[in-house]
């Protein structure tokens, strides 16, 4: 008997925190992408990485502006001289003071170096739509995560769900073969019999909840939030049922980042080709500046002088011959032309290969989940029945349990297959660049 009453408070135990989980704040899936998007740590950094990479598309940065600069030279000496002149007149100075004082402007200005720096400025364009098409693939990614995680909850809670009934059928068996036993109607066999199963499926309950605790701290970290904090998730799986394989090879060939990067890719191969053949052409810089300079010296013919005056210029140079370099240049970047077309068939082949072989497991288990669905339903009306027929005292208890396990396994097998057919549906629309919460 006192074993009995252990029993009854450990699982007393357990229904209480069953319904403190059920008593938590429901975090919606919406509200669970919308705290991603706003805090996770992967997107932020891509999308510092995208502000760096706008920041960098200007013409000063392509070279197509002037640079301005403005210098400023003192420089002073105090020496011992001795200067003797052609008419053999010899001066001695003794910390002799010297200064030469310069300051000004300057300006040059490369004005023509073969189209290269209109090139650079097409890079960094490019630049910014690679950064904008890995801030897309990180949030598709980290979206994917969070849908992922939060439906595998979702599953979690339903299996949760599924061994609390098992425990509650458990206790009314241990409780019905307990009373048998204490009326002469049982052996104390059946009474032991009926504690092991209540004691597996609390244990089946003990590491079902820690599964589920774990996970939540998972769907936390995606979050970015503080990973203790406890919450329930929405008790069903919605499945969309209407992918259709020509559809979504279609939106990846114009939505997938990976396919957009590698067109990127090639347009970047393309403009460094121009950049390379530029060099062919002459570089041409303009030059000009305005000086003021002052100088003293305490011996010499002139002891003081200054000037001011504008100076300018122009100088141009081209490469005559640098030993066939150029040419090889021109291949190897003729090449990577090459390379990068070839790089976006083969992301493209492999794309289509993926959303063909994922689409088949989609509708294998969307068919699973009709069949598990009926299962399910089949293995409660015999549970139905065996129960009261375990009331009743017209079934062995191995029977009923054998019932009460098949509706159990059929619940897990149930979630577990609307789990896995949503899962398929995430990784198609992730592949499509199309994901979303329906």
């Amino acid at each position: 008997m006192k074993q009995k009453i252990a029993y009854i408070y450990i699982l007393t135990i357990f229904f209480s925190s069953f319904s403190i989980l059920n008593a938590q704040e429901r975090l919606t899936l919406e509200q669970a992408v919308s705290i991603a998007l706003n805090n996770n740590y992967d997107i932020k950094l891509t999308s510092n990485d995208l502000t760096i990479a706008k920041t960098n598309v200007s013409r000063a940065n392509a070279g197509m502006l002037p640079v301005v600069g403005a210098t400023l030279t003192n420089n002073n000496s105090i020496q011992n001289s001795s200067q003797t002149t052609a008419t053999g007149v010899t001066t001695d100075r003794r910390g002799a003071k010297n200064s030469n004082f310069n300051y000004g402007t300057n300006l040059s200005w490369r004005v023509f170096d073969g189209f290269e720096m209109f090139v650079r400025y097409e890079q960094l364009k490019e630049f910014q739509n690679l950064g904008e098409t890995n801030l897309k693939l990180t949030v598709l990614n980290t979206v994917a995560d969070v849908i992922s995680t939060y439906y595998d909850l979702v599953q979690q809670q339903q299996q949760l769900s599924a061994t609390d009934t098992a425990i509650k059928i458990s206790r009314l068996r241990m409780q019905t073969a307990q009373s048998r036993f204490e009326i002469g109607k049982a052996a104390k066999l059946e009474v032991l019999a009926a504690n092991v199963d209540l004691n597996t499926d609390t244990t089946n309950l003990l590491r079902q909840r820690a599964l589920y605790r774990n996970t939540q701290i998972s769907l936390n970290q995606l979050l970015a939030r503080d990973v203790n904090t406890e919450f329930t998730v929405t008790p069903t799986v919605v499945i969309d049922s209407s992918l259709t394989l020509g559809n979504l090879i279609s939106l990846a060939s114009d939505q997938n980042p990976i396919l957009q990067t590698a067109v990127i890719n090639r347009r970047l191969a393309e403009l460094n080709f121009k950049q390379v053949k530029a060099n062919r052409y002459p570089d041409i810089n303009l030059t000009t500046g305005y000086i003021i300079t002052s100088s003293r010296s305490a011996l010499g013919f002139a002891t003081k002088s200054s000037g001011q005056g504008f100076s300018y210029g122009l100088n141009a140079s081209v490469n005559v011959f640098n030993g066939f370099l150029q040419k090889r240049n021109e291949r190897n970047a003729a090449v990577q032309i090459e390379s990068a077309k070839l790089d976006y068939e083969r992301q493209n082949q492999s794309i289509i290969a993926q959303l063909s072989a994922l689409y088949q497991t989609y509708l294998a288990n969307l068919e699973l989940v009709k069949l598990e669905e009926s299962n399910t339903a089949i293995a409660k009306q015999n549970l139905d029945i065996t129960l009261e027929r375990f009331r009743l005292g017209s079934i062995a208890p191995v029977d009923f349990r054998v019932a009460q396990r098949n509706y159990v396994d059929a619940s897990v097998r149930y979630t577990n297959a609307q789990y896995l057919a949503k899962l398929a549906e995430i990784s198609l629309k992730e592949l499509a660049g199309t994901l979303n919460l329906n």
